[in-house]
């Protein structure tokens, strides 16, 4: 077997202004974080995101927080792309207190990560459609910043 290559699709930065608390459910500690923007851009794709996305946090007791986002990308020659996520973040007791105070934190300090997918009817992009892709992720005072890759 032959280990995994990758290849650099984009880099993107979501804006998150805001986050409701549902609090503590049969789960975990449930928060709901709001999309309501970004921009992208790789050497194959670039645009922004749109706003009316979500995150669906979730705290498990063992503490990690789960993702489970969805944002809707538009491309500079105006193609809409559906990209979804799920993925984990989690770190030490003290680095995930500071990051959660809004401080910087290298993020080699914490594990993030995703894998997202894609979705569009848009021709120039169809290869999205059947791509595996994972993600880096680094959580800034003003929101994540994933750096995105597709498994070769």
């Amino acid at each position: 077997m032959a280990g995994l290559d990758s290849e650099f699709l984009f880099r993107i930065s979501l804006e998150v202004p805001r986050i409701s608390d549902l609090g503590q459910t049969p789960f975990g500690h449930r928060r709901i974080a709001e999309v309501a923007g970004g921009s992208f851009e790789g050497p194959k794709l670039k645009g922004r995101a749109l706003p009316g996305g979500g995150d669906w946090l979730l705290l498990r007791p063992d503490g990690v927080l789960q993702l489970d986002v969805r944002v809707t990308l538009e491309t500079d020659d105006k193609a809409l792309i559906y990209m979804t996520y799920r993925g984990a973040r989690h770190g030490p007791e003290a680095v995930m207190t500071r990051l959660n105070a809004g401080e910087r934190v290298d993020p080699s300090e914490y594990y993030f990560r995703t894998a997202p997918f894609f979705e569009t009817a848009a021709p120039q992009y169809a290869w999205l459609n059947g791509i595996v892709a994972v993600a880096v992720g680094d959580r800034t005072p003003d929101g994540p910043v994933y750096d995105v890759y597709q498994v070769l």
